[in-house]
């Protein structure tokens, strides 16, 4: 394989695992907690304005994961993605300490990590972007980021 393959076979990876990951999480807050349990969890964890943000970080999670394996709009998602894991680390995970067996930070340190660099480099070859954008999708989307 040449460096061009590679790039667009660990592009497309990258980008569905971490979608996968988004909306599992995503779906997890809708279905298994539900809307009302994920807002009494972030309220009870300090996430200001719970009641909004719950459902608002629920939607972005199965949105944007959902987004992020087709490749639609991935440096906008990815970019919002980062806000909430940052979000997520700083309002929740970092007193805890690394280990996410002990409610650390090492997760959403990751998802933030892999969000990063999509909204760096963008969907790559394989995705709805390219499809609908052409060559360079991630430099029209850029500005939106």
């Amino acid at each position: 394989m040449n460096k061009s393959a590679l790039t667009t076979t660990a592009l497309a990876a990258l980008r569905i695992i971490l979608g996968f990951l988004f909306a599992a999480h995503g779906w997890q807050k809708f279905n298994e907690w539900t809307i009302a349990g994920t807002q009494a969890s972030f309220a009870k964890m300090g996430v200001p304005a719970a009641d909004v943000m719950a459902p608002a970080v629920a939607v972005l999670e199965l949105a944007g994961g959902i987004a992020l394996i087709l490749g639609i709009l991935t440096r906008v998602v990815a970019a919002l993605l980062v806000v909430d894991m940052l979000g997520a680390l700083f309002l929740v995970h970092a007193p805890a300490g690394v280990f996410a067996a002990n409610g650390g930070y090492e997760l959403v340190l990751l998802l933030a990590a892999a969000s990063f660099a999509l909204a760096l480099t963008g969907a790559g070859r394989l995705s709805v972007d390219r499809a609908l954008f052409g060559r360079r999708p991630e430099s029209r989307l850029a500005v939106l980021a």
